[in-house]
Parts: C-alpha cells; structure tokens; sequence
C-alpha cells in the first residue's frame, strides 16, 4: 500500500499554462499516467486548457499503455469560455473512451465533479470518492429551478449515495490518502493493458488447500439465507476478496480476489439481499463489472444462488428487459477463462444468466444440494396443482424436487460438469484456472455487436 502521493517522475506538457498537470509517476511499483489539479481552489474550473492538458493524459496512457489515473475536482466548464470550454472537455471524454479496453482508467474525486465533466465519472473503469466529495451533471440551483425542489449537495450527489444508489462510486472512502492506496490496491488485481497478463501477487495459501467451511456456510433449508462473501472468501486466497460497489446492487456482489496468487473476478449471488434475486441495478453491477474483467484478462467465477429474477411492474416497466439482457450479452461476448459454481437455487431465466454453459463459461461445477430448474417445487406446485387438494399437492412438491431439483440431471444432459464436494471447490476451481491459463478465442471480424445498454 502507498504512504502518501505517488512518487513524481516525467511531467508533460510542464509549462502549459493549465491547473491539470500530467505526468508518468510511480504508485507502488506500477508506473501510471497521473492527471491532477495542481491549485488549492477546491472548486476549480474546467478550462480549455486543463481539458486539453486531461486528454493529453489519455492519449499518453494509450500511447504508452500504462494505466490513467485522474485526480478530478472541478466545478464544471468554464462559463466564460463558452463553446470553447465544452469543446475541450468533449475532448477529454473522446480520449478517454479511445482508451477503454486498452488501459485501465481510474478516477479519483477528493472534492466536486459537477456538470458536463462529471460523466467523465461514468466512462472510467472505476472511480475512488472520498467521504466529502460529491458529483452530479444538474446541481441543486438548477433542480430547484426546474422542479421547485431543494436539495442539498450531499443529497444530491455526495458520496454516500453515490455508493448506495447510482454505483457511481466504486469505493468511498475517508480522504486523499486513503483514495491513493483504494487506487493503488484496485490496479494491483489489473494489467497495464489489454494485451498483458494481470500481475501474480504472492502468496502462501496453497492452490489445493480444501475449504470445508464454503459448504458449511450453507443453510439445511433452500430459504435460509447466509453471506455469500463469506463463502467467496473461504474460496480464495486468504485475505485477497475486494469488494467493489458493496452497498449498490447489494443482491449481487462483485469483487476482485486471488486465487493461487493469480487475479480473477467473482461475481456471486447474494441471498441477505433480496434472497439473491436479480433486479435492474444488479444486473447493470453484473455486467459491466464482467466486461471490465473480459477487457483486461481477469478470469471470471460465478458463484450461483438465486430464485430467479424480482418480479413487479416497477421493474417490468423501467426495463428488466433490456437490463436483464445485458448481463446476458455481457457473459455471451466474454473469452476469458470463466468457472461456474451452482452453491444452491439455479432458477429460471436466472440460471441462463448467471454465466451456465448454455452462455459458454468453461466449466460449470454444482454442490450436490443445488437445485436446478424452471422453478423451485413450491411455485411449480402452485402453478400447475391449482386445483389439487393440499395433500396433492405436497406430494407433488415431493415428486418434483426428486426428479427435477437435483444438479446430477443437469450433469446428465452436460450442462454441469461435475458435482463437486464443496471443500473440494477451491482445489477445482484453481485446477480449471490453471488448464485454461492459455485460453484465447478468435474474435470476430465485425466493428462491434450491439450491446443492450
């Protein structure tokens, strides 16, 4: 971990007359492309010359295929530069998507990100907030304008709720030099680039150590509810699971974490939220985490246990199409190594989703508990014995469960490969990581698909 600011190295464009410079320093070892506002006003302007000086920062990162770090705080772009200002940071924002997938790109926000600049938010790979920063395109004056509402700043568009209900922030925490080594610690699980390998980090847990304790964590009854990070981390390398965006989309959890020393991403299920199910924002969390682990080389295993996707009009009428879809698209398009654990409840359009073989994932390991199917017993019961007597129908249930809920008919048709003793989990998960390590799929010729956004 860092103990303070990177160490400085080559500056560029050292005697442009900007607040933004941009040089090559060093954070922990890596070498990174570092832009940052350079004045003690905490509510810096976005002028011309510091967009400029911002894509600058892109272009030497792609240029030289270092990651981009950008210390933003701004109030916005400069009202009295007019077109010339949004022009500029237009630029920055032109930059910055040349370089996604090529590099990794990370925001720091250590005070406000408003207006048209803090989109610039949203293209990043991922973005560090401290406590006291905030971000929002419309401030509180033009919401009152155009609503007759007041608000705060902090309601707007502090921290807090940018990492509760937008995802905005991928990790908030206290001040600067806590978000330097949040940043230091984020690129120590990602490569330089897209054609290098994410780096080893050394450890002394064994790759076959069993994990008797995964399985333990498991409830006796299907609706028990436990914490899947748990799991995860009984899984992994000791000490190594980094959650990202843990309080937004909580039902589903995305993290960084080693396993045998080597980088991979986890996405799993959460049944404390929502009993795991899929909503909008988890599906959204999902995605987009998978495909920032598909551009830099990180493998990708997903642990599985949900009931299917939330039902409700809310949900139906903002888009779970669409939004579903791309969590779908997002596992479909993937070509790097990709595990799949069924833990327990595989349900429904759910189980397609949550990476099974139908979308392509290299292996697909299931508990021996896990139940897989349209529907869990009960719902099946409710639906197809409506009319029954309630014997009939819990003999049905009975019936149902004994000859559809059961991962072994899955393993028959070649949808699971294996049913697995959970302690055994970790020891096959590294085993398949290790096969798959030479992994690579030829890519199509097209510009790109078209991505359910």
């Amino acid at each position: 971990m860092s103990d303070g600011s990177p160490t400085s190295g080559l500056v560029l464009a050292a005697h442009t007359p900007a607040e933004v410079t941009v040089s090559i320093r060093v954070l922990d070892g890596r070498s990174v492309v570092w832009a940052e506002f350079t004045s003690d006003d905490r509510t810096d302007r976005l002028s011309a010359e510091s967009s400029l000086q911002l894509a600058r920062a892109a272009d030497a990162a792609r240029a030289q295929r270092i990651p981009l770090v950008m210390a933003l705080v701004t109030s916005g772009a400069a009202i009295d530069e007019g077109i010339d200002a949004l022009h500029a940071w237009g630029t920055v924002a032109a930059a910055m998507v040349r370089c996604s997938g090529i590099v990794p790109m990370i925001t720091l926000v250590d005070g406000p990100a408003v207006s048209g600049p803090a989109l610039l938010l949203g293209i990043a790979d991922l973005t560090v907030m401290t406590a006291d920063s905030y971000a929002f395109v419309n401030g509180p004056t033009m919401v009152e304008e155009f609503t007759g509402i007041g608000i705060s700043v902090e309601e707007l568009g502090g921290a807090a709720n940018h990492g509760r209900y937008t995802g905005v922030a991928t990790m908030v925490v206290a001040d600067r030099d806590a978000a330097i080594d949040a940043v230091s610690e984020l690129l120590s699980y990602l490569p330089d680039h897209v054609d290098a390998e994410p780096p080893i980090i050394p450890t002394d847990d064994q790759a076959d150590r069993r994990c008797p304790e995964a399985g333990e964590l498991i409830p006796p009854t299907s609706t028990g509810s436990y914490d899947v990070r748990k799991v995860a981390a009984a899984i992994v390398d000791d000490g190594s699971l980094l959650e990202l965006r843990p309080q937004w989309a909580a039902n589903v959890v995305t993290a960084f974490a080693t396993i045998a020393g080597a980088p991979i991403g986890i996405v799993a299920n959460q049944p404390i939220t929502l009993a795991g199910t899929l909503d909008i924002p988890a599906s959204q969390k999902a995605a987009r985490f998978v495909a920032m682990c598909d551009a830099f080389n990180l493998p990708i295993v997903t642990l599985v246990d949900t009931p299917g996707f939330y039902p409700g009009k809310d949900l139906e009428w903002r888009g779970m199409i669409r939004h579903g879809a791309q969590l779908v698209y997002a596992y479909a398009r993937a070509t790097v190594p990709r595990v799949c654990v069924i833990l327990r409840k595989s349900y429904g359009g759910a189980y397609i989703v949550m990476d099974s073989k139908t979308m392509g994932n290299d292996l697909c390991l299931a508990w021996p508990w896990a139940e897989l199917a349209v529907m869990g017993a009960g719902q099946a019961a409710a639906i197809l014995q409506r009319r029954a007597t309630p014997e009939e129908r819990a003999e049905f249930e009975l019936d149902y469960a004994h000859r559809l809920l059961n991962p072994y008919v899955a393993a028959e048709r070649g949808l699971v490969d294996a049913v697995i003793d959970p302690a055994d989990t970790r020891m096959e998960i590294a085993a398949a990581l290790d096969t798959l390590a030479d992994k690579r799929e030829m890519l199509s010729g097209r510009k790109h698909g078209n991505s359910p956004l």
